[in-house]
């Protein structure tokens, strides 16, 4: 909620800093992460937003200005692949350092900080990767007081600190590293080498909590309750007579996005339901009900099947699938506003992580373009209302069960905007195509929610590369689709680990997919995590 407005700051105030850094004199406790390229720093906003404070990740040479205007209670340095010594290695600014609020360094942030202040960094005799033991020095200083003599916590460097700077106290070492962790409390300085964002480093936590807590002084404010309140006063200002139109999918995203914004501002929204033919099956049945009969809200349905496969009609590029159903989603919305009476804003489900992997917010690569923040057509006549843009998937779930939605569309998993599309790889969008997979989804989805092992996964689907492959059935040979299995566990798809299905569950799935699904001869198991894979196959 970087944009939102609270009661110590007017309405009529600026919500947002115009250099688009994010949220500008908000009234709130808040931390910056400054990115230096790590693979876990959205991780450390995230364990920060878990202590009850507001965290925002920005790019390491983020300007000076826009940083000073955010008025941060600290800042947190992330880790990185560089080394410190390289002529390319990103630098630290030493301003950042005497801006009289707390710093702390996470491996490369501390080497980076270390550094800058005239202290020894060298590549180690041996690189630390994975758990390593961790021993404290003095009773672990003020960062790590209280915290056991002896620990596992987790290494990812190959260069590591030797001496640090004048002022600074070593708090703790490792095999590898010498100086593991070191502060110096008179200026507010803090560095550890190991990543405490991680499960495991199992004290991880009670670090991040003890440099909030007591030597930042930040109090619990950040949870879901304070997202709603926030947001309703932001989307209240924003909007104000204004009419509202909201795209509804399905998915959690939408429907919370859906929730809020008819929570500030009642009647003033209207929201549509573009059936596109990529949906999961009984999915529009289930949008309509819950949200026209459920929850009283306007909805218009629109059927606009035929038009989104002519559109598809030889398109086999993944990014150009996903850019055409965008742009051809928006379009749809353009003409119903046309048909609703003074509609100017639409709302979208883009959440952060979708941001970041769009290439946006943190100075991140492109992992994949998003309906909800890619590829919107230049001419777009709509302002945007985006009330989870700040929000990761599960801050997400906790703002709907507070908003009311039925466990159902809480844990309902994420599901991509472009749907189906860009599950079936490798060639054209057809009616065929679509309802092979659409029938073995339904069949997975079945077989793991009777299993109970819905809500313990992030995603569970199935994906139909355009392949064809010889199979026998009955008497005969068959020359017909594979269909792949692809569930993994994830905190918030930044990361994603290949879920361990139990075999049984695996056999009957396959078993009644290759069965009751004419056109699929063969069933194969996607065993791949995030990184080096993503998530979806396109």
């Amino acid at each position: 909620m970087a944009e939102a407005l609270s009661p110590e700051r007017p309405i009529d105030a600026p919500a947002v800093d115009p250099s688009g850094a994010g949220a500008v004199g908000l009234g709130r406790e808040e931390v910056l992460v400054l990115d230096f390229g790590g693979q876990y720093s959205q991780l450390i906003a995230r364990r920060l937003r878990e202590c009850g404070v507001f965290a925002e990740l920005l790019p390491h040479d983020t300007d000076l200005e826009r940083i000073r205007l955010r008025s941060p209670k600290a800042l947190v340095l992330s880790g990185g692949p560089a080394s410190v010594y390289e002529t390319a290695a990103p630098a630290l600014r030493t301003e950042l350092l005497e801006l009289g609020i707390p710093v702390l360094g996470i491996c490369y942030g501390m080497q980076v900080m270390v550094q800058a202040l005239g202290g020894r960094v060298e590549a180690a005799a041996r690189g630390e990767f994975g758990r390593t033991e961790l021993a404290l020095v003095d009773e672990g200083g003020r960062l790590m007081a209280g915290l056991p003599a002896t620990q596992q916590c987790w290494m990812s460097h190959r260069d590591c600190v030797y001496e640090a700077p004048s002022g600074f106290s070593a708090l703790a070492s490792s095999p590898g590293s010498p100086v593991a962790a070191c502060e110096d409390p008179g200026r507010g300085l803090y560095g550890i080498q190991f990543h405490p964002e991680v499960v495991h480093t199992p004290h991880g936590q009670a670090i991040l909590e003890r440099f909030l807590r007591e030597i930042v002084g930040c109090e619990e404010h950040w949870s879901a309750a304070s997202v709603i309140g926030e947001q309703v006063e932001r989307i209240r200002a924003q909007v104000g007579a204004g009419g509202v139109i909201c795209g509804l999918s399905g998915g959690v995203d939408s429907a919370t996005a859906a929730a809020l914004v008819h929570e500030a501002v009642g009647d003033q929204l209207t929201c549509v339901l573009v059936d596109h033919g990529l949906l999961r099956k009984g999915e529009a049945e289930q949008v309509v009900e819950t949200f026209r009969e459920g929850l009283g809200i306007t909805l218009v349905h629109v059927d606009a099947r035929r038009r989104f496969l002519d559109r598809l009609a030889g398109v086999d590029e993944p990014e150009r699938k996903r850019k055409v159903i965008g742009e051809e989603f928006i379009r749809v919305f353009e003409e119903e506003a046309r048909r609703l009476p003074d509609v100017n804003f639409l709302v979208q489900g883009t959440l952060y992580s979708d941001v970041i992997e769009s290439g946006g917010g943190t100075g991140a690569a492109t992992i994949k373009s998003h309906h909800n923040v890619g590829g919107l057509p230049e001419d777009l006549d709509l302002e945007l209302v985006e009330p989870l843009r700040m929000l990761f998937k599960d801050e997400v779930r906790a703002v709907a069960s507070e908003l009311g939605l039925s466990d159902r569309m809480v844990w309902r998993q994420p599901f991509p905007g472009p749907g189906l599309a860009i599950r079936i790889v490798g060639g054209e969008v057809n009616e065929e195509r679509l309802e092979i997979l659409r029938e073995a989804d339904a069949v997975l989805q079945e077989e793991v929610r009777a299993a109970g092992l819905y809500r313990d996964l992030w995603q569970s689907f199935c994906v139909l590369p355009v392949v064809r492959s010889v199979g026998v059935q009955g008497d005969g040979r068959t020359y017909a689709y594979p269909v792949v299995i692809r569930a993994v566990t994830s905190d918030d798809a930044m990361t994603a680990d290949w879920a361990r299905l139990p075999y049984d569950l695996l056999e009957r799935a396959s078993s009644r997919i290759i069965n009751e699904v004419p056109g699929v001869n063969r069933v194969a198991l996607d065993i791949s995590s995030k990184p080096p894979a993503t998530i979806e196959w396109e």
